[in-house]
This record gives structure tokens, sequence and C-alpha cells, in this order.
């Protein structure tokens, strides 16, 4: 007899070797009938899988997370299986589950996109005949000649790269088709339900390297109902939408070439918004009592060598030889804002020293994963490297939370959530520093009455940190604010200030950047606010056009007048009809349009446009500059009135 402790704390003694499934069906029938696998120990299996031992058990559902990516493992297996049908000759080769649904790349596969319409077909047939699925152990050897004989060479060639020690591999069984896999899976087929879709094809180098051959890759979702799945494909609509390289061409914002792939072009309107952001960031860092620096952007070999990112990030940089010296591009601030914290001698009563820099950094990016702003190789980051004493460490941790959430709030992103990403298997520095920085940071947060979860593994590889996660308007989870905990780099480049004892002590150094990179920021906020920019950053706030060309002469006295006041107005003295300019300039997301007749010109009043209101009003000019000043000033930034 083995004990099996439920999620309850409940116990229960049962005969060895008893499933899982075997398990819930002892709890309720219910709970069995709905089974999808379960947690042993910590660790999914399938329901059918022998239990041997004692242990913790929970039952996978529909309600867990992990339900949701069984099921679409499943739904990558069925869509494999209907491709070897219609297609004979592809051969399967990778298909994991990704963020919101899952993949498979196959050799040998020529479809259009049209084609998936009927492989979806062969999916619902394969779903309908509710195959079990079912686990079996092989010697590797012998699954390694096992799909050799059926002519699935990549499949063999992922047995024969595994680790010398692994000599068993798992493969699953549906009907007449066989997978290398470890699982765990839907009891059957059956259980996939209808509420799927194969969503589009691409291309794929086998294993990500273009020197491999080049494979087609088929994207699919799966939910567990189809209301849900309707919510996901409306949700991808209104994504289309509000794509931000589509809004960047309609708004005139900025532009990608070839001659600089992963590199901005941005257009006057775009580098007016992206300025501005600047500004914002800059008044805001200001008044929390933070300076301003600039370092170089390329730097020897020898400083990144001493940083530890030559080791660890060597194949992310851009370097160049001059005079037979190697230099690299800067990938990171840091040590930049290192070496001028470290001029001079500091006294603790000079901390912490908030040290920020709007650094332009250069990352290499595969060229298949570029994406708009979203994911570039040239990018600006809003940094910042605070020095404090151990005393201070935990103060300053919660004044740069509340500072980033309150930087977000500004910009309407206000469902944040937050992660602490602790120490990864190839790090710098001790355990001993690793404890008391991931403690810290921890501290801090439940101080503050935030809640955070546990991303293991995921910190940079000199310290540990909480990234910010942001829910857009259609909700969408976008990684975006850093803050990083560092005794490392002051220890490598032997940072130290003066205590009240008169002794040198290692400051703590801690990273921070609140938008992230200002490219990545401006995409995921284009597409958070569909283009609608608030007045305040919009870079043309508004556009002034007359009904004929008589009011010209006074379009350019309004315009004048507003340009003084600090508002961003332009005209539009085209020989256009007005409606025609109205629906243009709505198109590009300008804010607000003015539109001066002979009354309004007579009177020294404009007629008010908002974008996305059909509603009109007729104001004096004196009053609508007023207006505009007041609305033009950053948020949460104290001014002199």
């Amino acid at each position: 007899m083995i004990e099996i402790e439920l999620p309850d704390g409940s116990k229960m003694s049962v005969e060895a070797g008893i499933s899982g499934l075997d398990v819930a069906g002892k709890i309720s029938e219910g709970l069995a009938k709905n089974a999808l696998a379960v947690a042993f120990n910590g660790k999914l299996q399938d329901v059918y899988t022998p239990l041997t031992t004692s242990g913790t058990l929970s039952i996978i559902t529909s309600k867990n997370k992990e339900g949701l990516e069984i099921l679409r493992h499943t739904a990558s297996h069925i869509m494999a299986q209907a491709v070897q049908k219609l297609y004979p000759h592809a051969q399967v080769t990778i298909g994991p589950v990704v963020e919101n649904g899952f993949y498979y790349d196959f050799d040998g596969l020529d479809i259009k996109l049209e084609d998936l319409a009927t492989i979806e077909k062969k999916m619902a047939e394969i779903v309908a005949a509710d195959y079990p699925i079912r686990r079996k152990m092989m010697k590797r050897d012998e699954a390694e000649a096992f799909f050799l004989k059926r002519g699935e060479k990549y499949k063999a060639e992922i047995i024969r790269d595994l680790p010398a020690e692994i000599q068993e591999v798992s493969l699953y069984e549906q009907g007449d088709y066989v997978d290398l896999c470890r699982g765990p899976h839907l009891p059957s087929t059956g259980k996939l339900g209808k509420a799927f879709k194969l969503m589009k094809l691409a291309g794929a180098y086998w294993r990500g390297d273009n020197k491999n051959k080049m494979l087609t890759r088929i994207y699919g979702t799966a939910f567990f109902n189809e209301k849900d799945l309707k919510a996901y494909l409306t949700m991808l609509e209104e994504a289309e939408k509000r794509d931000h390289r589509k809004l960047g061409r309609e708004m005139d914002l900025f532009h990608f070439e070839e001659y600089a792939p992963g590199d901005v072009f941005w257009h006057p309107r775009g580098w007016t918004f992206f300025q501005t952001l600047i500004n914002y960031m800059r008044k805001r860092q200001q008044a929390a009592g933070y300076v301003e620096i600039n370092t170089p952007q390329i730097m020897d070999k020898s400083l990144w060598e001493t940083s530890g990112h030559w080791n660890w990030y060597r194949e992310n940089m851009f370097t160049t030889t001059v005079e037979e010296k190697t230099f690299a591009i800067k990938p990171m601030n840091c040590p930049g804002g290192v070496l001028t914290f470290k001029q001079g001698i500091t006294s603790y009563r000079d901390l912490p020293q908030r040290i920020a820099e709007f650094g332009r950094v250069h990352r290499y990016e595969a060229s298949g994963a570029l994406h708009g702003l979203m994911r570039v190789r040239a990018f600006t980051q809003d940094d910042a490297h605070i020095f404090c004493t151990p005393e201070q460490f935990k103060e300053e941790c919660q004044k740069v939370v509340r500072f980033m959430l309150d930087i977000y709030k500004d910009f309407g992103l206000t469902d944040v959530s937050i992660k602490l990403s602790t120490r990864p298997d190839e790090r710098i520095g001790t355990d001993e520093i690793w404890d008391m920085l991931e403690k810290g940071l921890a501290e801090a947060l439940t101080d503050m009455g935030y809640k955070y979860t546990i991303n293991p593994g995921d910190g940079a590889f000199y310290g540990p940190k909480l990234d910010f996660k942001l829910h857009d308007a259609i909700g969408r989870e976008w990684q975006l604010g850093t803050l990083q905990a560092d005794l490392n780099l002051p220890e490598r480049f032997d940072v130290s200030y003066i205590g009240e004892d008169g002794q040198k002590h290692r400051p703590i150094m801690l990273h921070r950047a609140l938008f992230g990179s200002l490219e990545r920021f401006s995409g995921v906020f284009i597409e958070h606010c569909a283009g609608h920019f608030p007045f305040w950053l919009a870079p043309v706030q508004v556009m002034v056009m007359p009904i004929t060309s008589e009011q010209d002469e006074y379009v350019k006295q309004i315009v004048h007048k507003l340009q003084v006041a600090g508002i961003r107005a332009e005209s539009d003295l085209r020989n256009e009809k007005i409606g025609y300019k109205i629906r243009e300039h709505s198109l590009k997301k300008i804010p607000v349009l003015l539109v001066v007749g002979k009354k309004e010109q007579a009177d020294q009043t404009v007629t008010i446009r908002q974008l996305g209101s059909e509603k009109q009003e007729v104001k004096p000019l004196a009053d609508v500059i007023k207006q505009f000043k007041f609305d033009s000033r950053f948020p949460s930034v104290e001014y002199e009135d």
C-alpha cells in the first residue's frame, strides 16, 4: 500500500500501481470524467501512469493552467497525425506549445494557407475517432532504429543527440500515429473537442539554425470551449487593427529598411513622439532626484570582460576591430554607469546616487525574430543605476516600484503584475550574495503589500530582478520595466564608498529601466491606445484648416499663436474639400482639428472637432489656446501657474 496526499491535505491509502485516474474515481465520478492529467510530487504525468510510491497528488482538469497547455500539446500531435495522413511524405520534426497556442514543423510539406482547412477537417475526424493516447517506454537505440525504419530521420536525430545518461525515451501512440514525446497528453483524442483552429504558415530552420534546412511551420491554437476560441479570434482581429507597424505607416511615424535590419527610421512626427517620451521621463526623474549622464557607444573588449558580458553575452554583441584592438558596441549601459560613479571618492553621506541615462544599445537578434518596434537590434533604454548602502536597499527598491507604477498610470497602463526572477544556473557571484538580494527584493514588495510570483532561474547573470508585466487594452501581456539588484558588478569593478567608520564598503547597485526599451514601449503603447495618443503626447496636437483659401492668413495666424504657446500645431492649406481633409487627418489620429470659415475669422473663433467625436463646438481662439496650453502639460509633473 502507498499513501497519497491530496491538495486539501487529506490522505488515502491505495494499492501500489494504481493510476491517477483511478484515484480521481475514488474521489468522485465527475472528477475522473474531467481528469486530463495528474501532478504527482509536483511532476506532470498522464492519468494512466501507475503510482508506485507515496506522494502528493493533484488532478489536472480544464480549470488548471497546466490543463490548457496539455490540451494544446495534444492538439499539436493531432495536427501532425492529420498532416501525415494527408501528406504521407511529410516528415514530422518538433511541435511545442507556445504562448496562446502551438506549432509543428514539417519537412517535405508544400502547402498553401487555404490547405489549413483540409487539415482541420482531418483533425476533426481524428478527434471524433477518440483514439486512446498511450505512453510507452523504449530503449533509445531501439527508438532510433524504430524511427529510421519509418523514414523519420528528424526524430532519430533528436534521439541520437540526447545526453548519454538518457537510455530510455517515451513514445506516444494514438491510432496508427506514433510520436517521440515527453508528454503528458490528454487521455484520448476525443478530449480535444471542437475548439481548435489552425492559424498561419511560416518558414523555420531546423533547430533554429540558418545553416539547416528550411521547414514548414503550422501554427494553431486550441481552447476548452468555442466561446473562448471565439473570444481569442476576436482579440486577434482587434490586435490586427492595432498593429503598430500598420498604424506607424498610417500616422507617418516610422519605417524600416533592409539596409539597417532591426533599426528604426523615425519620421519627423514619430521622432517628436519619441522625444516627448524622453522629455516626460526626464522631468519625472529630475523631480525624483535623478541626475543624467551620457556614456560612450563603443568601448574596449576589456571593459566587457571585467563586467562579465564578454563571457555571458558575447553572441549577442556587435564588435569591431580598430588598430588591432577589439571594441564592442555597448549592449548594456551598466558598465558606463559604474565607471561614472567610480570617479572620485564617495562618502556614505552622498548615497543614494540615482544616475540616469537614455542610452542607445545594440544587441544581435536573429533576423527571423525581428518584429517592428517590439524586437529590434538597436534601441534606447531609459536606464538608471542607483548606488546605495545595504541599509538603503529596501527603501530604494520601494521608491523605484512606486515610481514605475506611477509612470505606467500616466499612460493608462494600470493592470500590472510583478515577477521575481531568481538566480539562473549560469551566474556570477556567491550564493550568499544571491540569497541577500533575492530576499531584499521579496521583502521590499511584501512590505508594500504587493503580490508577486516567482520566475525561477530567469534573473540576470549578475543579480535577481523584478519584471513588470503589463496588460494592454485587449488583454495581452507585455514585459516592459525591470528592477535588478546587483552586488557583483560593484565587486568586479572594485566600486566602493567611504562608510561612517572611515572604511571602504561595497554599495549595492540597482539597475532600473521603467519604459525598458523606448522603442518597444512605443510599439506597445501605440497598440494599447490604437494610435489615439493623449493630447500631451501626440506629435501633432492640432491641425488647423480653412474652409476656403480666403481664411489662409487667419489659419497661419492661429498656427503661429499655438506654436508660440508651445502647442504642436500644423496647417493644411491644400485646395481640397474640408471633408476629405478631416477624414485624412482623423486617419493619422491627430487629436484636435480646428476648422475656420468666414464667420470664425470675423469673430476670432475656431470650430473644434475632437478625434473620435462627431460633436463640434465653437470657441474664442484665446480660450482655446489657454486650454490647449494646459492640456499640453506632462501628467504628474508640477507646474507653476
